[in-house]
């Protein structure tokens, strides 16, 4: 179980990095086109069209990072208020719908990634394949799984999280 655990934190750092470099596409995509609507006068159609294509894969990873450092799905004000058994019960439950919901992501977005056949007119030149986007939702879920071996832990804030706080 250590080794699962170990592997969901050095996934959880892999996902912060790829979120950090495709914010920084995203960036250097809508820099580039204003930048070169400032040189030219004339502004490049596809710098919109390519950056929002990094939108779901940041929207789906960072939820992942979100639960690995117990945010938004704690319910913590609930939690602390119940009983200690029924706090127990709500935590497990609250890990159980994750595990069906990551279950839900594989199951629909695998189907969903290999359906998939159209394809992103980025501009006259340049398609992307709609599995660039489609990929985001089974792999989400993968990693939902992965970092559901800390159990009941992802329910309270994380001492890594932003708030600082932790209760064991």
């Amino acid at each position: 179980m250590q080794r699962l655990r170990s592997f969901s934190d050095w996934l959880n750092v892999v996902v912060i990095y790829v979120c950090v470099a495709f914010v920084g596409v995203m960036l250097a995509i809508s820099f580039a086109g204003s930048f070169y609507m400032v040189i030219t006068g004339d502004s490049l159609s596809w710098t919109y069209s390519l950056a929002r294509l990094f939108v779901p894969w940041i929207g789906l990873l960072s939820s992942t990072v979100a639960l690995r450092y117990g945010e938004h799905v704690a319910m913590t004000l609930v939690s602390r208020n119940l009983p200690r058994p029924w706090s127990r019960t709500m935590q497990w439950l609250v890990l159980a719908t994750l595990a069906l919901l990551g279950l839900l992501l594989i199951e629909t977005g695998w189907d969903f990634f290999l359906n998939s056949t159209q394809y992103y007119m980025v501009s006259d030149q340049f398609q992307v394949h709609h599995r660039w986007v489609a990929a985001a939702v089974p792999i989400t879920g993968v990693i939902i799984l992965v970092h559901l071996v800390h159990g009941h832990v992802l329910l309270r804030p994380s001492p890594d999280g932003p708030d600082g706080e932790h209760d064991t």
